[in-house]
């Protein structure tokens, strides 16, 4: 079964996943392209409709980036977010120009007027808060376009042509600062686009399941099994695609939390998978030493994985597939056209020129991080998994900042165990998407028993998130704060001094490396 597709072309604006996201919630598939794909590979999509995103340039000037014109001629519906939308406005006989600092420029939430004759806005109030990010503005509307939503300060907040299918808003709908703005891409999938709504994870594990079947044949499948969401909804799905034909190494590279190598080892060991555990902490641990920057550690970490698993395939006989629990946030993450890379993941961008496998399998990688909790709900994994928070392949390799020392990862573990078994008593731990502790390289001096300390600075994160690609930093309460504050200071030799990180994403990541 084919499924209905929606193109989202990449201009680089920071909500670009987001957008993609919001179009999956709708029960749409939908894929993130760069806007320089040529218009016949977005052709060969068989969209049902196109969606521009927002940008940081602005539209009139030279280098700022455009789509070939040709797509508007297509009869596929298009939909423009803030630079998507003076985008189509430019190419379309409109003007944009620099908004006046005391007319159309805006930032933030902005009261906005709706016309719901519009099918963008049918059925949804008359008014409500968007969230603008824009300094240009839609000077002139290209002919044929009405205008059908303002702001106290902007006339053209929301531009549509009904007759082609063309619609462009100046705010960011996909955001959850906009009210409605899920409805309002709602509607352009449902009542423009005319969607089916045929993405479900039923069908998207049946489909995969056939697929690997067909793809891995009578071949052998080795699988780099983490415990974590994403390596583990990969074993199940892939042990219901080829069954004894799979072999799952789990790589302990000594960088794992306090005591979970062991808690991985006995989640798997009776679930029917052929499980093989790899302690190779001491090896990990040298290729790292004297290593400081953040990618040279993903970049050595990933290499390192590869190379093990092809040891260990060669122990096993002839393996044909190296299988990863990669998602698609990963994909983008580590780059996309010319999208810049946030940070390279070690299954992606890490990942060295040279496999010796015959081919990378992938199976999760067109899924985001809830979709592939739901795809585990549905072939039948334990809660406990499921819901496992996330933890990064390289582990605590980036959350010690600066050189790594076995010393600084058992310190680390100790202090954050002592972080997540607070949290846990205090029944947070569903409330809080994500917490973890960091080992800052910053030493500063303290004082305990009357006597002068000079230890580390530890950092706290915790956060919420529907998502993962944008989140908030968690309202831990004082109460619990100071008992682990208090906690870790007088139980973790080497630290003296604790921080929480309030920084909300973006602008930061949730990890700091």
């Amino acid at each position: 079964m084919s499924h209905q597709t929606v193109v989202v072309l990449d201009f680089g604006g920071q909500y670009n996943q987001l957008i993609a996201r919001r179009v999956r919630e709708c029960s749409v598939y939908c894929e993130v392209l760069p806007y320089k794909t040529p218009l016949a590979e977005v052709l060969a999509k068989k969209p049902i409709g196109i969606i521009f995103t927002g940008g940081p340039n602005s539209v009139y000037l030279n280098d700022s980036p455009h789509v070939d014109p040709a797509i508007f001629e297509q009869g596929i519906p298009v939909l423009g977010i803030c630079y998507g939308s003076q985008l189509m406005a430019h190419n379309l006989g409109g003007r944009v120009t620099a908004a006046e600092e005391d007319t159309a420029r805006e930032y933030g939430k902005t009261k906005t007027y709706f016309n719901t004759s519009c099918k963008l806005f049918q059925g949804l109030p008359t008014e409500g808060i968007t969230w603008m990010s824009h300094g240009d503005y839609m000077e002139k509307v290209p002919d044929g376009f009405s205008l059908v939503a303002h702001s106290d300060a902007c006339p053209n907040v929301a531009i549509c042509d009904e007759s082609r299918g063309f619609y462009g808003v100046q705010y960011h709908p996909e955001v959850n600062h906009t009210q409605h703005g899920i409805d309002m891409i709602h509607n352009f999938l449902y009542l423009v686009c005319g969607a089916r709504g045929d993405w479900t994870m039923g069908d998207y594990a049946r489909n995969t399941i056939d697929a690997l079947r067909k793809k891995v044949g009578d071949g052998k499948v080795l699988l780099a099994l983490s415990g974590g969401v994403d390596s583990s909804v990969a074993a199940a799905l892939l042990s219901k695609a080829v069954g004894d034909q799979l072999t799952c190494i789990f790589v302990d590279h000594g960088l794992m939390r306090k005591n979970e190598g062991d808690e991985v080892e006995a989640a798997f060991k009776d679930r029917s998978l052929n499980f093989v555990r790899v302690n190779a902490g001491e090896r990990f641990l040298g290729k790292l030493a004297g290593i400081s920057e953040p990618e040279k550690k993903r970049k050595i970490i990933g290499e390192e994985f590869i190379r093990v698993f092809e040891e260990e395939a060669k122990k096993i006989g002839q393996v044909d597939f190296l299988a990863q629990g990669t998602i698609y946030p990963d994909i983008i993450e580590s780059g996309m056209g010319d999208a810049a890379v946030i940070k390279s993941h070690h299954n992606v961008g890490g990942l060295p020129d040279y496999v010796d496998f015959k081919e990378i399998v992938e199976p999760l990688r067109l899924l985001f991080k809830d979709e592939t909790r739901a795809l585990g709900r549905e072939l039948g994994l334990p809660d406990y998994l499921v819901n496992r928070q996330p933890f990064p392949g390289p582990g605590l390799a980036i959350r010690i900042i600066g050189e790594i020392t076995p010393e600084k990862v058992t310190t680390l573990q100790d202090a954050d165990w002592i972080f997540r078994e607070e949290i846990a008593k205090a029944k947070l731990d569903r409330d809080i998407h994500q917490y973890f502790a960091v080992l800052t390289n910053m030493r500063s001096v303290g004082v305990m028993g009357d006597g002068r300390t000079y230890d580390y600075t530890l950092a706290l994160r915790g956060v919420t998130t529907t998502d993962f690609m944008t989140a908030d930093w968690a309202r831990i309460p004082y109460e619990t704060l100071d008992l682990i504050s208090r906690r870790i200071v007088n139980e973790v030799r080497g630290i003296n001094r604790i921080v929480y990180d309030i920084t909300s994403k973006p602008p930061a990541t949730i990890e700091w490396e």
